[in-house]
């Protein structure tokens, strides 16, 4: 059986069947994730120290030649993303008014479009792009929580983001970058797990996931999925093009909503009580598109990645034909 071939023949599929498996487990028999020891450390707690050792080996990958583009890369996506969700949020919540437009509601709009996922931006980034896309999630893990969202609605009693927590969640890569640079022979070496360790996290993002979710949220639910991937993600592929990015379809990366996105609508609540009403259907309709957007989001980094190879294959032609032809 090839299934490895099978799985890379997806776009994004290191990171999307395992997430969807992950999902399917916790849907029909959850138990077995909770068995306790290792399988429970791998399967459902496994996530986040997984991806923190992903983020490490991509960061021994970062040249320090190429250290400022990362940095340039990770902040015009992490801009379009909030500016975008913030604003689409308070249009809809001024026009609309707290019940939304077609259902969906403003706290879901705000919560779910100003944070992306960023287990699924390195393993797509990772995939279409370079080490300087992959390095960008150096700043944009930034808006992978609620502080953003908090920023946008105003509840400026928490959201104030810790310092503490901003260093460690880049501090992974800062160090893998250090080391990389200090010695090539460990940087190779690292190169493969990247590649590897993308299944290890995806399962367990998809296992603090279920079906009934989905359901729950409905049509609107699936439109905000929708729309969050189609609006911001080609807002970030266009922000890459403003910065003459190599591979500006990795922009479109950020088309998705943060796998821990879903507790958002709760951590306002506890800012400010007044949210309360709106706060369960904000959830169920956040923790859609977040499934959404798992699925549509490498559908459209493909489509795009396809399209630029054939823009510049095109443009390749024309630059031959242009060439003089030398007399005999």
């Amino acid at each position: 059986m090839r299934i490895l071939h099978t799985v890379q023949k997806i776009p994004g599929g290191l990171m999307i069947v395992p997430l969807l498996l992950g999902v399917l487990v916790n849907t029909f028999c959850p138990d077995i994730l909770d068995i306790g020891s290792f399988t429970t450390f791998l399967w459902r707690d496994g996530a986040m120290p997984i991806l923190a050792f992903f983020m490490f080996c991509t960061g021994a990958q970062i040249s320090v030649k190429q250290a400022g583009m990362p940095l340039v890369k990770g902040l015009s996506l992490t801009i379009t993303k909030v500016v975008i969700g913030a604003v689409l949020g308070v249009l809809v919540n001024y026009f609309f008014g707290p019940a939304g437009v077609l259902g969906v509601v403003p706290m879901a709009i705000v919560a779910g479009m100003t944070n992306s996922n960023s287990g699924l931006y390195a393993a797509l980034a990772g995939e279409f792009g370079d080490s300087t896309d992959v390095g960008a999630l150096s700043v944009l893990s930034t808006n992978d929580g609620p502080f953003f969202t908090m920023l946008a609605f105003g509840l400026t009693g928490l959201a104030n983001i810790p310092l503490l927590i901003l260093l460690g969640t880049i501090l992974p890569i800062i160090i893998g970058c250090v080391l990389g640079n200090l010695d090539t022979e460990l940087r190779d070496w690292l190169k493969p797990a990247v590649s590897i360790s993308i299944p290890f996290f995806a399962f367990p993002l998809g296992s603090a996931l279920n079906l009934r979710q989905l359901i729950e949220a409905g049509a609107p639910g699936i439109l905000l999925g929708v729309a969050c991937t189609i609006i911001t993600g080609f807002g970030g592929y266009f922000a890459m093009k403003l910065v003459r990015a190599k591979h500006p379809q990795v922009g479109a990366a950020i088309g998705t909503t943060a796998g821990n996105s879903a507790a958002t609508p709760a951590a306002l609540v506890v800012a400010d009580q007044s949210l309360r009403g709106a706060a369960a259907i904000a959830t169920a309709q956040v923790a859609a598109s977040i499934m959404v957007t798992a699925i549509l989001c490498p559908i459209l980094v493909s489509w795009l990645d396809k399209r630029e190879k054939r823009k510049a294959s095109e443009h390749l032609d024309i630059s031959t034909m242009d060439e003089p032809v030398e007399a005999a």
